[in-house]
C-alpha cells in the first residue's frame, strides 16, 4: 500500500509542475518588479532633480545687475576736491572701465549702482565747482581719444548720444518760482579747437555750451546756444558771452519723476532732439552755420544750486555716442 501511495504522489507532483509551473515563473516577475533595491534608485534620482533646480533658483537670487555703460571714452568730473588741487576731481576712462568705478572708493558716493533696477546713480551737491562756474556736478565728459582731451568733433563730423534716465530725487526750491532745484542732464560743449587756438592766438579754450538739457519741475528743456546778431562773423563768433549767444529755450514735455528716453543728433548745421517717441525737436539756422567750435558729449546731474542744502540723485539705465 505505501509503495502505491508513494508511486501516485509522484505522479501527482509531476502533473503539477507541468500544469502549474507557468503561475511560479509569473510570480517570479512580480517579486522582482517590487525589490527594495528598485525603489531606492528611483528616491535616489528626485532627490538629484530636486539640488539642480535650487542651485539654478539660487543663482538667479543672486545674479547681478548693472547698466550697460561703455566708460572707454568717457571720464567723471566730481563735486569734491579731495586731492585739494583747487578744482574738482576727475577720473579718467581707464579707471572707470570694465567695473572700475565700483572699486573707487572716492567714485562711488557720486556715481554707483542701483542693482534693483539696473541703473547707475548721479548724485551731486553743492561743494567744489569748474572754472567759471558756480554749481558743482557729477557729470561725464565725452573723450573721442581717452588719452586727451584736446581732440574733439564738429558738426560737420556729427554725432549721437542717446541715454535713459530717471530723476529720483531733488531737494525744493523756496528761493524762486520753480518747485525744485533744475539740473542739467545732457550738454553738446563747445570747445576753441587746437587749430584756432594756434591761428587766433587765444589764451583759453574755453567756449559755450551749444545744447544744454534740464530737468525742470518735472520738465525736459532745449538750451540752445544762437546768435543775437545773425550777421557777426569771423574772430567775433569766438567770443563768448551773452552779447554774442544767447539761449533759445524750449519745453520739450513733462516727464516727472518718470523713466525717460532723450536723444540727441547732431549733424551739419542741424540739431535734432528727440524725448519719448515725441516728434522731434529740430533746430536748423544760421548760427549752427556760423557755430565755429569744436564739440564734446556730457551727461549726468550739473545741479543748478549753491544752496548747501541742495543735492539731486539721479538716474541712467543705459547710455551710448557715436560718430
Amino acid at each position: 500500500f505505501i509503495l502505491i501511495l508513494a508511486m501516485s504522489l509522484h505522479n501527482f507532483h509531476v502533473q503539477f509542475r507541468k500544469r502549474y509551473r507557468w503561475i511560479f515563473f509569473i510570480l517570479v516577475i512580480v517579486i522582482s518588479c517590487s525589490s527594495p533595491e528598485e525603489t531606492t534608485v528611483n528616491t535616489t534620482a528626485i532627490e538629484d532633480t530636486t539640488d539642480t533646480t535650487t542651485e539654478e533658483s539660487n543663482e538667479d537670487t543672486n545674479s547681478e545687475n548693472f547698466a550697460p555703460i561703455d566708460f572707454s571714452n568717457w571720464k567723471i568730473t566730481l563735486p569734491v576736491d579731495e586731492d585739494n588741487n583747487g578744482k574738482p576731481d576727475e577720473y579718467q576712462p581707464d579707471e572707470l572701465k570694465d567695473f572700475g568705478y565700483q572699486t573707487n572708493t572716492s567714485v562711488q558716493p557720486y556715481m554707483y549702482d542701483d542693482v534693483e533696477d539696473g541703473s547707475l546713480v548721479f548724485f551731486t551737491s553743492p561743494d567744489a565747482t569748474t572754472t567759471n562756474s558756480s554749481f558743482s556736478r557729477t557729470e561725464l565728459r565725452e573723450l573721442i581719444n581717452p588719452t586727451t582731451s584736446r581732440e574733439n568733433w564738429s558738426l560737420e563730423t556729427g554725432g549721437t548720444m542717446e541715454g535713459e534716465l530717471k530723476m529720483i530725487h531733488i531737494t525744493e526750491d523756496p528761493q524762486s518760482s520753480r518747485t525744485y532745484h533744475r539740473t542739467i542732464i545732457m550738454q553738446i560743449h563747445g570747445i576753441i579747437s587746437e587749430e584756432d587756438l594756434e591761428i587766433h592766438g587765444f589764451s583759453s579754450n574755453s567756449a559755450p555750451p551749444l545744447i544744454k538739457m534740464y530737468w525742470e519741475d518735472g520738465h525736459v528743456w532745449a538750451f540752445k546756444k544762437s546768435l543775437v546778431d545773425e550777421s557777426t562773423s569771423g574772430v567775433d563768433l569766438f567770443v563768448v558771452g551773452n552779447d554774442t549767444w544767447y539761449d533759445e529755450k524750449t519745453d520739450m514735455g513733462y516727464v516727472g519723476f518718470e523713466a525717460f528716453s532723450l536723444k540727441i543728433i547732431a549733424s551739419d548745421a542741424r540739431l535734432e532732439i528727440v524725448l519719448n517717441d515725441q516728434e522731434p525737436l529740430i533746430y536748423q539756422d544760421v548760427s549752427l552755420e556760423k557755430w565755429p567750435f569744436e564739440n564734446y558729449f556730457k551727461a549726468g546731474n550739473y545741479l543748478q544750486t549753491s544752496n548747501p542744502e541742495g543735492n539731486a540723485s539721479l538716474k541712467y539705465y543705459n547710455l551710448t555716442i557715436q560718430h
